[in-house]
């Protein structure tokens, strides 16, 4: 624990140098794109008429709670995708960015561990730049802003612990095991369905199920998804029995995570 303390202060010296990859990393997503940064918020956008055309116009949605509000459904169901995408995605590119930057890693004085908490950070930039619209759909749709809305930072900081943890973690075994990649994609697949996105973790199917039961709250992102959904879409205060858990798992991940990537790190100039 002395020396993970150690090494985060030693990191704190780079925040420039991570703040100029934030940056470079962002301006490289949409160079030669006409708009340019407003892709960040017409991504959201679009994908939000998307789901409220599919699931408000096209396909009902199946939970009886939703039966009658096909449009607060599909409110719903962003709330939980724009954090879900800000997860996965960090995790599919954080497979890569160590393979992918390979002339930085054999540089003596490269922190190796920047390079996965750029991609983290700059995924973090994107799904803040999609909450404007997120808030804009819920006062469209009818919904309510609530005081609660203020615990929000909370389930954002417990996801940044966790995806930092995991991104760190995934990218130093990508090095030496190259199928995780690939692995990986699968692994989220189920991973979305193993956490209620696109359903209530109320209803009563899952209810009836200790088995399911069992496996969603054993699930991180289950409580941080739910988190989300108190805050912004039930207004109403967050679970704190859950959130706490979803904290002390996202903690030990970030400690195991970080861990086994400076266990490895002096493996990486020879492996990529």
């Amino acid at each position: 624990m002395s020396r993970l303390i150690g090494n985060l202060r030693e990191l704190y010296r780079f925040r420039v140098l991570i703040q100029s990859l934030v940056g470079r990393e962002l301006k490289a997503r949409y160079r030669g794109t006409v708009l340019g940064f407003l892709w960040s918020f017409l991504n959201p956008l679009l994908l939000m008429i998307v789901y409220t055309a599919v699931f408000g116009l096209i396909i009902p949605p199946r939970d009886v709670a939703f039966n009658s509000k096909p449009l607060v459904y599909a409110l719903y169901l962003f709330t939980g995708l724009l954090p879900w995408y800000w997860f996965s995605s960090s995790a599919m590119e954080s497979s890569t960015v160590l393979m992918a930057n390979g002339n930085l890693i054999k540089k003596i004085l490269f922190p190796a561990e920047v390079l996965p908490i750029v991609t983290v950070t700059a995924n973090l930039v994107n799904f803040l730049f999609g909450l404007p619209i997120l808030f804009a759909f819920i006062g469209l749709f009818g919904g309510h802003y609530t005081a609660f809305i203020l615990f929000l930072p909370l389930a954002i900081l417990i996801q940044y612990i966790f995806t930092l943890g995991f991104s760190l973690l995934i990218s130093a075994l990508t090095i030496h095991f190259r199928d995780i990649k690939d692995i990986l994609g699968n692994l989220l697949t189920f991973w979305f369905f193993a956490t209620p996105v696109i359903y209530l973790l109320s209803n009563p199917t899952i209810q009836k199920s200790a088995a399911v039961r069992t496996l969603l709250n054993l699930n991180p992102m289950t409580h941080i998804i739910e988190g989300y959904h108190s805050a912004l879409y039930f207004g109403e205060l967050i679970h704190w029995k859950r959130m706490g858990i979803a904290l002390a798992i996202s903690l030990a991940f970030f400690w195991i995570g970080y861990s086994v990537f400076d266990r490895l790190r002096d493996s990486f100039p020879e492996e990529v």
